[in-house]
């Protein structure tokens, strides 16, 4: 058996895009739960920060984390300034969750270039580290160098701070470099039942920095959603899959597809393949129902304790819940159920 599943973490949710009253009760009473963590989403809609910084003022024990900011969208700079601000404001309950997006967001979104993806995250760590140590920011890598033509080298007007540092990976190069440098992982793409496709990586990246997996807080994102017909739960969110694995890449190439190819999964590149060519409902059919339904937390009470003890003995250490339901009552009412669930898994594991 693996390590005990003890954290809980959730997508900040509200009822509509813009209201913002119904994401504040959301998430104080998502505390009063016992929720480990709550979490921001960056995409091209509203960006991953500046939630957190309203919702830190009505909180006071809950940790906040952006899922993702986008490596790149930001000067590795203003990346720090902003973990910073936010970790002053909610005491020191800031993580900073980053991750690279994916091509058509960089390139068709923020007009940046997608490129040398394991290096720009690698100097984008690098000098946060340093900015928010409150060292001097002289630094110069392959694609970041500070300060430039002549400018002398300053360092933070704030004051230091230790700022947890997660990163979202799923190629091998990226794994390894997270499981080196970042105090936790954010890990899409994952099935427990293949989980040492993703934790070898890591595993090896950690060893190479002299740590251990075990340093590393290992979260992977799940959505929840209860229901007794399974086998429609399992098609409908295989089916989503589908956007992602033919709208979120480049010619170039689609980081979601090459991980779960490397899984064993060989239907995804015609899945892409299909969207791309608009066949989208025939896509849609050919996604693994596998994918959809051990990559999330579907079913009645049963089968979602049995996928909880699935993550526990891949020894992941926490999880971030997107919560289904027509409002956020009903998210509550699940995600209360949720944490029954999880408190009756772990008196499964507690020593006798």
């Amino acid at each position: 058996m693996g390590g005990r599943l003890v954290k809980i973490g959730v997508g900040l949710a509200r009822n509509a895009p813009d209201d913002w009253a119904s994401a504040a009760r959301f998430a104080v009473e998502a505390e009063r739960l016992g929720v480990d963590s709550i979490w921001s989403a960056e995409t091209w809609g509203f960006d991953g920060a500046t939630p957190l910084a309203y919702i830190a003022a009505l909180t006071s024990s809950v940790r906040l984390g952006t899922s993702i900011l986008q490596i790149g969208a930001r000067t590795p700079a203003l990346t720090a300034m902003t973990a910073m601000s936010l970790a002053s404001m909610s005491g020191d309950r800031f993580i900073l969750g980053l991750g690279l997006s994916t091509p058509q967001i960089m390139e068709g979104w923020h007009g940046l270039p997608f490129d040398r993806p394991v290096v720009r995250t690698r100097e984008l760590i690098e000098i946060v580290r340093l900015v928010t140590a409150r060292d001097r920011l002289d630094y110069h890598g392959t694609v970041h160098n500070v300060p430039r033509n002549g400018a002398r080298v300053m360092r933070s007007a704030a004051q230091p701070r230790r700022v947890p540092l997660y990163v979202a990976s799923v190629g091998p190069q990226m794994l390894r470099m997270t499981g080196a440098l970042a105090d936790g992982w954010i890990g899409n793409c994952f099935l427990p039942e293949r989980a040492h496709f993703h934790l070898d990586h890591l595993r090896a990246g950690a060893a190479s920095a002299g740590r251990a997996l075990t340093d590393l807080e290992l979260q992977v994102p799940v959505t929840l959603e209860f229901g007794e017909d399974v086998d429609e739960l399992r098609k409908r969110h295989a089916r989503g899959y589908a956007f992602t694995f033919g709208a979120m890449g480049t010619p170039r190439g689609n980081f979601y597809v090459e991980a779960y190819a490397r899984q064993g999964f060989e239907e995804v590149r015609e899945v892409e393949r299909l969207w791309l060519d608009g066949r989208r409902d025939e896509a849609e059919d050919l996604v693994p129902l596998e994918i959809g339904e051990r990559t999330n937390l579907l079913g009645t009470p049963a089968l979602i304790k049995d996928r909880l003890r699935a993550y526990r003995a891949a020894g992941i250490t926490s999880l971030r819940v997107g919560l289904r339901g027509q409002n956020i009552d009903q998210r509550l009412r699940d995600l209360a159920l949720l944490l029954d669930l999880v408190r009756e898994v772990e008196g499964e594991a507690a020593p006798l």
